[in-house]
């Protein structure tokens, strides 16, 4: 068995200020993003767009601008609703105290949409084409989240066998029994692996909505096998079924992915004609 190390989740500390490893995580997503969104430019269909529908370097900061605004409102108020409604409904000004934690994918997911949304509409694109550019460039963030999990200790897996060389303890959770890793499960899953299948698949030319597809289906399906072996939230446990509350929200998720693929491969066009 392994013992998680402990990491002290503050990287530097100069004076009154702290800078932890979880926002050097974030720092690093957002990085990431504005890289693979310019390598993203040279994939078609927007590389050969001219003119008032030329996608620029510009247009990838302004994304990530409001991609960043939709994470953070969309993850909290999401955290919010899916996971403690009956608490906040009871202290509604707890939801302005992101300082303390809390944040889900899934509301983050639908911040973002809604923020790229309001991007394709100020700048007349077709949202499909927007949210097809920006998909192959998430992953990478996601899996700097999961190191940034691991860092601070959270997130930790279920119990596993003690012969399974991988197995960690992590006194934290309050019991000294080997667990899966899950933090690194994810990373390796919805993170490295995601972003690999996603990342060539996009650089062929795509049918539009066909990438968004690609990434709701295999984000759900790995997120919902990542979930068998993650400890359920302590205060929700398992719901119907035996699922978690993650893969629940990973349900809906697939079937859009569905739905999105089957509506793209009804269409003539080619993607971004």
């Amino acid at each position: 068995m392994l013992m998680y190390p402990r990491i002290d989740p503050v990287a530097l500390q100069v004076g009154p200020l702290a800078i932890h490893w979880y926002g050097l995580t974030y720092l690093a997503a957002f990085g990431l993003f504005l890289w693979l969104g310019n390598l993203r430019l040279k994939h078609q269909p927007y590389a050969s767009m001219r003119g008032d529908a030329a996608w620029t370097r510009k247009d990838v900061e302004d994304i990530l601008f409001l991609g960043v605004l939709g994470v953070i409102v969309g993850g909290r108020l999401g955290y919010c609703l899916f996971y403690k409604p009956g608490y906040y409904a009871g202290h509604p000004l707890e939801i302005f105290a992101v300082w303390k934690g809390g944040m889900s994918f899934h509301g983050g997911m639908l911040g973002v949409a809604l923020a790229m949304l309001w991007y394709a509409h100020s700048r007349r694109r077709p949202w499909l084409q927007v949210v097809d550019f920006v998909a192959p460039c998430v992953p990478t963030g996601l899996a700097a989240g999961r190191v940034g999990n691991f860092i601070n200790g959270e997130l930790w897996g279920r119990f596993a066998s003690p012969e399974l060389p991988w197995a960690m303890v992590f006194p934290q959770s309050g019991a000294m029994q080997p667990r899966h890793p899950s933090q690194i499960y994810q990373f390796l899953l919805e993170g490295l692996l995601l972003f690999v299948l996603l990342w060539l698949y996009a650089r062929r030319p795509r049918k539009r909505g066909e990438v968004t597809a690609a990434f709701l289906v295999g984000y759900g399906v790995l997120r919902f096998t990542a979930e068998y072996f993650r400890e359920p939230d302590d205060y929700l446990g398992l719901l119907s079924l035996g699922l978690s509350m993650g893969q629940w929200l990973c349900i809906p998720m697939v079937l859009a992915g569905v739905l999105l693929w089957l509506w793209a491969q009804r269409q003539g066009a080619a993607h971004g004609r």
